[in-house]
């Protein structure tokens, strides 16, 4: 089983906790989409959206976040071969999907200094027009992929798309907030992948530097975010990239390839 994913990309933190909650063993392929490494032609055949994650089993290969954490949770029934370990019960499900439409897209660009964002966009853009003359015959997917960027980059100057962004986050926190009210964890008293879609939400606000304004304000899931945190899954998949210190580490990194591949117009 392969998985290609990114730090970076919230879909692909939650089925990488999915997998690791499971137990399921997977080869890691890091595709990082700030620095266009999703647009390789040898990955945009797989995936023409370029969206991240990409689980393949064989010939089986999925996109959807939700069908690839269903399909891990049927692998692990299989692996095990008993009732010891369940399918997610109709409420996690309700909760995964719930969870699922609220798209970070927006609001996390809006958050973003406009220098960085100014200068990945310009990147991206000429990574495309790069790809565009290396693989003639993607040419049609890789320019409806340009137009999608220069249609995200209008709509995020356009403060109704980020105000519903942000309304669709706050009413999804305030429900959850209610729920962790009278239970432990999301759907219940037991750790589930309803869990597992909302983790990577929080560690976004974190990095953010809005744990204040969105989680320490709803005592509740401060609670529930101290306690998420120190599960194994969560310092594996997102600790060790976004913890303290490590946040720095990992975005200097991604800045310093995209400066000098600009410089040396290298793309």
């Amino acid at each position: 089983m392969q998985l290609y994913h990114h730090p970076y990309s919230m879909d692909s933190q939650k089925v990488r906790l999915a997998l690791e909650e499971k137990g399921i063993d997977y080869t890691s392929f890091h595709v990082n989409p700030v620095t266009g490494k999703n647009l390789r032609p040898s990955f945009f055949r797989r995936n023409p959206t370029a969206k991240l994650p990409v689980f393949q089993n064989g010939s089986h290969v999925i996109f959807d976040t939700i069908e690839i954490i269903q399909y891990i949770e049927r692998i692990a029934v299989v692996s095990v071969g008993s009732n010891s370990i369940a399918f997610s019960s109709d409420e996690v499900i309700q909760w995964m999907h719930k969870i699922q439409e609220w798209n970070p897209k927006f609001f996390t660009l809006s958050h973003v200094p406009e220098k960085y964002l100014q200068a990945v966009s310009k990147f991206l853009r000429r990574v495309l027009i790069a790809r565009m003359a290396e693989s003639p015959d993607l040419a049609s997917s890789y320019h409806r992929k340009l137009k999608e960027a220069y249609d995200n980059e209008e709509k995020l100057r356009d403060p109704d798309v980020v105000r519903r962004s942000k309304q669709h986050l706050i009413k999804l926190l305030n429900e959850i907030e209610d729920k962790l009210s009278e239970t432990s964890y999301i759907a219940g008293e037991e750790f589930s992948m309803a869990d597992v879609m909302f983790m990577p939400v929080l560690a976004r606000l974190a990095l953010l530097n809005l744990e204040d304004e969105y989680i320490n304000s709803r005592p509740n899931m401060a609670e529930y975010w101290s306690w998420v945190q120190q599960r194994p899954s969560y310092k594996k998949v997102i600790g060790r990239y976004f913890g303290g210190w490590r946040k720095y580490k990992t975005l200097a990194k991604t800045w310093c390839f995209i400066r000098l591949s600009s410089t040396l117009k290298k793309y």
